[in-house]
């Protein structure tokens, strides 16, 4: 409980422009104490859950990391939205991979939204070469899994494209950070209120779509640590 409960009551404070002595005063608690929550110092009581939740207005699923959603909701594949361009698709009775689409198709949609009102060209182009570059390796790793497929569908060579891909993204990501730090000689920095955020706004302005995002979110991080961490 403790590493999920002192990032996420983290995080709500700050997202409030709370400071920590005012959120304690209000609680009820000296400011060491809620100091050592939010570190993961100590744990806390249930009850003290339970009042956290009620002075944020989330769920104690949410506050305890059962739920990427604030009210606590567990989705299902029904309760995403359909993304535009692909409503109507067969997936011949497989939930899984439904779920997975939608989940990052509707995180698509608040990633692009919010490159909309970049109008940075730059920062549109490297987000969407390296997605489309992920994209393009996972293809071609299930294409190459069939002998029987094909090889020329593709000009970069079996041994080559891995690293070439892997080397490309990480220019990718390198680009952004540029343009994003000012280092970029393309012209100055977006304005970095354009991307300003918290979870609750994300709600607000995308009340079809922000559970997808928060759930590719934790489901993100939940396979970082499994896999890295």
């Amino acid at each position: 409980m403790a590493m999920e409960f002192n990032r996420i009551i983290t995080l709500l404070r700050k997202e409030r422009g709370i400071t920590q002595k005012k959120a304690a005063a209000d609680l009820g608690i000296s400011q060491a104490q809620l100091s050592h929550y939010e570190k993961g110092i100590r744990e806390c009581g249930l009850e003290f859950v339970v009042q956290v939740a009620d002075y944020y207005g989330v769920s104690c699923d949410y506050l305890l990391g059962r739920s990427a959603e604030r009210s606590g909701q567990t989705i299902t594949v029904e309760d995403l939205p359909e993304d535009s361009a692909t409503a109507g698709s067969a997936w011949r009775g497989s939930v899984l991979p439904t779920m997975y689409k939608k989940l990052i198709a509707n995180s698509l949609e608040i990633l692009y939204d919010k490159l909309a009102h970049c109008r940075d060209k730059r920062v549109v182009t490297a987000v969407s070469d390296y997605l489309m570059l992920a994209v393009y390796a996972m293809f071609r790793q299930l294409y190459q899994a069939a002998p029987k497929n094909v090889a020329s569908l593709f000009r970069i060579s079996p041994a080559r494209w891995p690293h070439a891909a892997e080397a490309a993204m990480a220019a990718e990501k390198g680009r952004l950070a540029a343009v994003l730090a000012g280092e970029d000689e393309g012209g100055p920095a977006p304005d970095p209120a354009v991307f300003a955020m918290t979870t609750e706004t994300l709600a607000q302005e995308y009340p079809r779509h922000a559970t997808s995002l928060m759930n590719l979110v934790k489901n993100s991080e939940e396979t970082v640590r499994q896999q890295v961490l």
